[in-house]
């Protein structure tokens, strides 16, 4: 009997997650995207070409809580139960991408650059996209906590 993602063993599921958010303009294409794997490895990456800056990538492998944390987050935020249908499209401003692979569901969100809370009020979809705005804004904390310890130049003894 073949086995479905629901049948197998929690650390083996297939779980993915990865947030982009860009633009094009007067420096190039900058953007900011991280990604997690079931096999536990983040990858961050920043691009800015401002005064000349250069791209920022760092990869990281986290323990199979850190993983169950993100899970936990996505799935306490109920973002899977949302449709994007109604959310900005991506514009000149930029986009925003989330994927997520969980619990055998494959989902994809696209939208333009949310600025503040006021964007999210004026749209469309207000409940759905903030469900959105505060997600990016857990995992993008959290993702930034995760690398900054990390490549934490001098250690906390």
């Amino acid at each position: 009997m073949a086995a479905t993602a629901g049948d197998e063993a929690p650390h083996q599921q297939v779980f993915y997650l990865r947030y982009y958010v860009g633009h094009t303009g007067k420096f190039g294409h900058e953007f900011m995207e991280f990604e997690f794997g079931s096999n536990g490895v983040l990858r961050y990456a920043n691009n800015s070409n401002y005064k000349n800056d250069t791209m920022i990538r760092k990869e990281v492998t986290v323990t199979s809580a850190v993983l169950d944390e993100v899970k936990r987050i996505v799935e306490d935020s109920e973002i899977t139960r949302e449709d994007d249908n109604a959310w900005p499209e991506p514009d000149r401003v930029g986009r925003q991408e989330l994927e997520i692979k969980l619990d055998g569901e494959h989902i994809n969100f696209t939208c333009s650059k949310i600025g503040s809370l006021l964007d999210v009020q004026d749209s469309r979809d207000p409940e759905g996209l903030r469900i959105f705005y505060y997600l990016v804004q857990d995992l993008k904390c959290f993702v930034f906590s995760l690398i900054a310890l990390h490549f934490k130049i001098k250690p906390i003894p």
